[in-house]
């Protein structure tokens, strides 16, 4: 059975490696590239419907309306609200950073 990487073990070397390669890509295209290489359409799917929740989420919009807006399921949006609130500050770094490279491109 495969083994699961739990929080505590991001240290480990494969889940280091990816980081690292989804680091050095150098644009928004070359990381879409790498994931649609990497992932199966299903997982790519999963993983945007969790991002596109993620600035309702932080705006305060009820989970139930969020369904309505996006169709994604609401155990899912409780699963971002919850990693939202307890996580490791992923979605929020990223959040920040694209709300940040936003600002400088309009200014």
């Amino acid at each position: 059975m495969k083994r699961r990487v739990s929080p505590d073990d991001v240290a480990d070397a494969p889940v280091r490696a990816l980081c690292d390669a989804l680091a050095a890509l150098a644009d928004a295209d070359e990381v879409r590239a790498f994931l649609e290489d990497l992932c199966t359409p299903a997982e790519l799917e999963a993983m945007s419907d969790r991002w596109r929740v993620v600035p309702l989420l932080l705006k305060g919009v009820p989970y139930r309306e969020i369904h309505d807006l996006t169709q994604v399921s609401v155990t899912t949006i409780g699963r971002v609200a919850r990693t939202l609130e307890r996580g490791a500050g992923g979605y929020a770094t990223a959040v920040q950073r694209q709300q940040a490279a936003t600002a400088t491109a309009s200014h």
